[in-house]
C-alpha cells in the first residue's frame, strides 16, 4: 500500500489525540471552516483500508504506554534554551520505534527519518520540545479522575508523544508512503526561544520540507492555518545613577521607564479597540540597586501581537513614539547631570500570515479530525465542520 503521508499523517494522529486526554490551556475562539466532499470522501475511505485499521488498532493498544512515557517526558523540565534533558531521551524514544535514522542538528532540534517509497517530497510531523515553565517549576504530574495535570503536559509533551506514536502505527502497520517522513522534537518554541528551531529547519542549513504538520496543546477541532506574527523587544534607559538625596535632580530611568510604559499604553489600547486583532503587553520590568539609589539602569520586556503585518508595523511604532516621548520629557526635567539615553533590543520577532482554508493540506487535516466527530466546540485557527456525507459515513 503507498500513502500520500500528509493524508496519513493528518488521520492517525486524530485518532491518537481523540483517545488521549490531558490537560491544557484554552484557546482562543476561532472560526468555523468546511470541509469540502472530495476531502470527506477520501479521507473515509483512507480509513476503511485494512492497513489504516491496523494502525488504529495499535494506537489503541499502546494506550498504556503512550500514558507512561507522556508523564516521563512531562516530569523531565525543559524551558527554552535547556531542552538537551528530554531531547536526548526523545531521541531515544525515536530510535526504538523504528525510524531509519535519528539524529539532533546543530541548534537542538531532534530529528528522525522515515523514508518514503519514492522520496521525492518531505512531510513534517512536530511536536515542540520545550515548555513555558521555569526549570524550577514542579512538574510533578497528578492524577484527578481519568485526566493528567502538569505543567506543560499538554502544551507540548502530549505533542511529543503523539509523533513518535504515529512512527509506531506506521511501522507496526507496515505502511509506506510515497514522500519522506520527518519525526521531530523542536526547541525554541516558547518565551525568547523565538521559535529558533523551526526557523532553522525552514533555513538553507536543513533539508527542503514541502508539508509541516504540528501537534500543539488544545482540543481535538482545532486546525490552525494562520501564524500569529509578534515583536518582542527589551527596552533599556541608562543614567549616571546615584544617591537618592545626594544626587537628587538626575535623571532617573526608573521614572522615565514608568512614563514609557503609561504612554505606550493610553496609545495603545486606542490603536487595539478596532480593526484586526491586535495585543500588548508589557511582561517584565527590572532595574535599581536599592530604596535609597538612582538606577543606573532600568529596563522593560514589551510583547506585540497581531493577526496581520500591518497593525505589527503600527504598534510597533507607538512604543518607540512612546518611549522617545519619556526619554525627552525626563531629560527635561533634569535639573544636574548628562542626559538619560534608550536602547532597543528585538528579542523576538514572529511573522504573521495564513494559509487558505481551501489548500488540501488544511482540508486535510479538517476532514480527519472531522471523522473523529470532533468539531463541536471552536478553538484555535479552525473550527471543523463535519459533512452530510461524514456522519452518513459513520452511522
Amino acid at each position: 500500500m503507498n500513502l500520500t503521508a500528509t493524508c496519513f499523517l493528518g488521520l492517525v494522529t486524530g485518532s491518537l489525540l481523540w483517545i488521549t486526554h490531558a490537560h491544557a490551556q484554552e484557546a482562543e475562539p476561532g472560526k468555523e471552516g468546511k470541509v469540502e466532499a472530495q476531502y470527506s470522501r477520501e479521507i473515509d475511505q483512507l480509513a476503511r483500508d485494512k492497513q489504516i485499521q491496523k494502525a488504529f488498532q495499535h494506537i489503541v493498544a499502546q494506550q498504556k504506554q503512550n500514558r507512561e512515557e507522556l508523564i516521563m517526558l512531562t516530569e523531565i523540565p525543559a524551558p527554552p534554551f535547556m531542552e538537551q534533558k528530554r531531547g536526548i531521551r526523545f531521541a531515544s524514544m525515536l530510535k526504538e520505534a523504528g525510524a531509519d535514522s535519528v539524529w539532533t542538528d546543530k541548534v537542538g532540534n531532534v530529528i528522525a527519518l522515515r523514508k518514503g517509497r519514492k522520496g521525492k517530497g518531505c512531510v513534517a510531523l512536530d511536536g515542540h520540545l520545550d515548555t513555558v515553565f521555569p526549570a524550577e517549576t514542579d512538574v510533578k504530574v497528578k492524577m484527578k479522575g481519568d485526566t493528567l495535570f502538569a505543567p506543560g503536559i499538554g502544551d507540548d509533551t502530549r505533542g511529543l508523544v503523539a509523533v513518535v506514536a504515529v512512527l509506531r502505527a506506521l511501522e507496526d502497520a507496515k505502511i509506506e508512503t510515497q514522500s519522506d517522513v520527518l519525526f521531530i522534537g523542536s526547541v525554541g518554541e516558547e518565551g525568547l526561544g523565538d521559535l529558533r528551531g523551526v526557523k532553522h529547519l525552514f533555513s538553507d542549513q536543513s533539508c527542503r520540507i514541502d508539508s509541516w504538520i504540528s501537534i500543539e496543546a488544545g482540543a481535538m477541532g482545532r486546525v490552525s492555518n494562520m501564524g500569529l506574527g509578534s515583536n518582542r523587544y527589551k527596552i533599556t534607559f541608562k543614567g549616571p545613577g546615584g544617591h537618592s538625596w545626594g544626587a537628587f535632580g538626575l535623571a532617573n530611568p526608573q521614572h522615565a521607564l514608568g512614563s514609557a510604559i503609561h504612554y505606550f499604553s493610553k496609545a495603545a489600547d486606542k490603536f487595539t479597540r478596532s480593526g484586526a486583532r491586535t495585543s500588548f503587553n508589557v511582561g517584565r520590568i527590572g532595574g535599581g540597586t536599592s530604596v535609597n539609589s538612582i538606577p543606573f539602569a532600568s529596563w522593560m520586556e514589551v510583547d506585540m501581537r497581531s493577526e496581520i503585518p500591518e497593525n505589527l508595523v503600527l504598534i510597533d511604532s507607538l512604543l518607540k513614539a512612546s518611549v522617545q516621548k519619556a526619554l525627552e520629557e525626563n531629560n527635561q526635567m533634569r535639573r544636574s547631570g548628562p542626559a538619560l539615553t534608550v536602547e532597543f533590543e528585538r528579542i523576538g520577532e514572529r511573522p504573521s500570515g495564513e494559509l487558505a482554508e481551501t489548500l488540501p493540506l488544511v482540508q486535510r487535516s479538517m476532514a480527519s479530525v472531522a471523522y473523529f466527530g470532533a468539531s463541536q466546540k471552536p478553538v484555535g485557527g479552525l473550527r471543523t465542520q463535519i459533512s452530510p456525507f461524514q456522519k452518513e459515513s459513520r452511522r
